[in-house]
């Protein structure tokens, strides 16, 4: 049913043509003043499955894993450790933005973390799939609403994209690369048609757009930095902002979804904080002193013995080990590729030998982790042993811009274990790739420039991972050093490709897809900001992306994600670090939260504040 309150005035049509009059939409976009032509439609269902059916029903009452009667109120602090934020704007190059702020926003469509790849309706109420899958078609919920009261419509998702995909950051055009247009086609439904058929996961995707407000952003600069406590639609809306100390979200009391099925017993916490702190150690501090509710931990030896203060042995705060349910994320010293020092493959390898991780695990970690080797680390689609007959026939074509060891030497790659053993090694790659001892220090034989680097960090609790990686260096003539800088002028580095090697992660989902162009792929080797940090530009791997976003079936994603991720590791981009398989998480003894837990992650907005536990911790009183 149409509102008259929810029709578009010519004031916001003008100022949305000056918000573009320097960047044109994309090819074929239309507004409600042009809509496309309706076809006979496809049945309209409430969810969306990559491969078969969702597994809820029409109807479900709530994600099965949550408490559907969770108790409202509280509050929840936590840490976001970096020093400050100067934008509340997280779509943008631009700026530092706070901790959290995307949870302002609702999406068309939200996953069931049950499941490892199914959409319901959230602003949708409605899915309409082509069966060419050419175009998928939302029906938007009337009821929707942004936190200052104007309606939601399909004129504000179409907005959203063009804005997204044209000015914001480079991941929205690599994500939705494959869209041609969207369309509202009335002032409830919106229609995305796509240039190609051939990705499963597209009609998911653009179902996980953000939507911004028309009303709110048209007229305004949308790529530089605000601190405005902007409207969205979500459950949380933007309370405090304060710089360098603290951005806070509160929970929305009349928010117009809260009793959709993807809702209830989700979203439970009054106030959502987060504390900004310069330095891991001072926030650490602050959590034992209860200044903090809730931490992630992900410092081996604090877990393993920094838990003898007084609150945990009288038991009101405790340690939680929740399983990933995901592949371990790709986390790695990751080299700038743009730098003729790591043009040769043999001298990242040699680099890469420097790296002593079982010293590490057991004389920094307490043994708490496993070398990660794979980019689909923990997952069917990490490469192992030699190439299967289905990989070697997607490499094929590429055998002559491969090296043999690709199709002839099986993975993990058999590197010594001993130091003195790989130091060897890696010193012969290195001769081998032109470079001689000369007066204690690695120079190039032909030019005598010496082999230097810089470790660039945001955070010093990483110092002790990089210094042992750096003695061994040394010990090669190698002169490597750290330098660490505030987090403004790390990414202000990092989007100047004014580094040698970072600290990054390459996080991978149960069904890698359109993601993996902005990670690998030469289009955004030069793009600031992209994901593909150390400007990875190889026809090899770009096609490699292009087939394992069109595989229609889960055995032709596993067989190409092997095949990418054989091709990643012996290209020797990065440094592998480790993982745990695991989230280790201490919290003050106040909260409640669903057991078991969702299948794939973690799930923060099921958790609720215990009115009965938060008051006996408030007086003092251990728990029971």
């Amino acid at each position: 049913m149409s509102l008259p309150s929810r029709r578009r005035t010519a004031a916001s049509f003008t100022a949305l043509l000056a918000l573009f009059a320097l960047a044109a939409p994309p090819a074929g976009a239309q507004t409600i003043s042009d809509p496309a032509p309706r076809s006979d439609s496809p049945a309209t269902v409430h969810g969306l499955s990559l491969y078969g059916e969702p597994e809820l029903p029409a109807g479900f009452d709530h994600f099965p894993y949550v408490n559907p009667e969770a108790p409202k109120g509280g509050e929840l602090t936590q840490a976001a450790v970096g020093g400050s934020f100067d934008s509340t704007n997280p779509f943008i190059i631009r700026g530092t933005p706070a901790a959290g702020v995307s949870r302002i926003y609702d999406t068309l469509l939200e996953g069931n973390p049950d499941e490892p790849f199914s959409l319901y309706g959230l602003l949708a109420q409605g899915i309409r799939l082509d069966p060419d899958r050419e175009w998928i078609e939302f029906d938007l919920r009337p009821e929707a609403r942004f936190h200052d009261g104007e309606p939601l419509t399909a004129d504000d998702v179409v907005f959203s994209f063009e804005l997204l995909t044209e000015q914001g950051n480079p991941f929205y055009g690599a994500y939705y690369a494959d869209v041609e247009s969207v369309t509202a086609l009335d002032e409830d439904t919106v229609r995305f048609t796509f240039a190609s058929t051939h990705s499963r996961e597209l009609p998911l995707i653009v179902g996980q757009l953000p939507i911004l407000p028309e009303h709110y952003w048209a007229g305004r600069d949308f790529t530089s930095p605000t601190l405005e406590a902007h409207p969205g639609s979500g459950p949380y809306r933007i309370a405090e902002v304060d710089p360098g100390r603290r951005i806070v979200y509160a929970r929305v009391a009349d928010y117009w979804g809260q009793d959709l099925a993807v809702n209830r017993g989700r979203h439970n916490i009054d106030r959502l904080v987060h504390d900004y702190y310069r330095d891991r150690d001072i926030a650490w501090e602050a959590f034992k002193a209860g200044v903090l509710d809730y931490r992630i931990d992900a410092r081996a030896a604090t877990w393993a013995t920094g838990y003898d203060f007084p609150a945990f042995e009288a038991g009101r705060v405790r340690k939680l080990s929740i399983p990933d349910g995901q592949p371990a994320p790709m986390q790695a010293f990751i080299f700038n590729l743009r730098q003729d020092k790591f043009q040769d493959p043999r001298v990242r390898e040699a680099l890469a030998l420097t790296f002593d991780f079982p010293w590490l695990n057991a004389n920094i970690f307490y043994d708490a982790y496993r070398r990660t080797r794979s980019f689909f680390q923990n997952s069917e689609m990490a490469a192992t042993g030699l190439p299967s007959d289905a990989e070697l026939a997607v490499l094929a074509p590429w055998r002559d811009q491969l090296p043999d060891d690709v199709f002839d030497e099986p993975l993990p790659m058999d590197h010594p274990r001993a130091l003195r053993e790989r130091l060897r090694l890696a010193l012969t790659l290195l001769r081998e790739a032109g470079y001689a001892v000369r007066d204690g220090g690695l120079v190039d034989a032909e030019t005598g420039e010496p082999l230097e680097l810089e470790v660039l960090l945001y955070d010093s609790g990483l110092e002790r991972v990089v210094q042992p990686m750096l003695r061994n260096m040394a010990r090669l003539g190698i002169k490597g050093t750290i330098r660490i800088v505030d987090i403004n002028q790390y990414l202000n580095r990092l989007r100047g490709f004014d580094f040698d090697m970072v600290v990054g992660q390459f996080p991978q989902s149960n069904n890698p897809g359109n993601e993996q162009r902005e990670f690998w792929t030469s289009e955004y080797a030069e793009t600031p900001q992209s994901r593909n940090l150390m400007g990875l530009a190889d026809p090899v791997v770009d096609d490699l992306v292009e087939q394992l976003i069109r595989a229609d079936s889960r055995a032709t994603l596993n067989t190409l994600a092997r095949a990418l991720d054989r091709v990643l590791r012996h290209r020797a981009i990065v440094i592998p670090h480790y993982h745990s398989g695991e989230t280790r998480v201490a919290v003050w003894d106040k909260f409640g939260w669903p057991e078991p837990g969702p299948a794939y992650g973690r799930d923060l907005d099921a958790w609720w504040v215990d009115p009965e536990r938060a008051a006996r911790l408030e007086q003092g009183d251990p728990q029971s």
